[in-house]
């Protein structure tokens, strides 16, 4: 690994046991990416979501809202 990589630890997105209207918040340095793996989850599983870049608390992240 060089020095410039930044790891994101696996994530396990909780589509299933979330309510329509409901979200999460996954904080990540890299929020391209981060967006671009939980649509190709959210699609696999068959479930639609809005992503946007968020900030909480000072952290930069994604924010995840399950709409159907």
């Amino acid at each position: 690994m060089t020095p410039n990589q930044i790891l994101e630890p696996e994530w396990l997105f909780p589509f299933h046991s979330m309510s329509v209207g409901d979200s999460f918040f996954i904080p990540t340095l890299r929020p391209a990416e981060m967006i671009y793996v939980v649509d190709s989850a959210a699609k696999r599983a068959g479930i639609r979501v809005k992503t946007y870049v968020y900030s909480k608390d000072d952290h930069l992240g994604v924010r995840v809202w399950k709409l159907s």
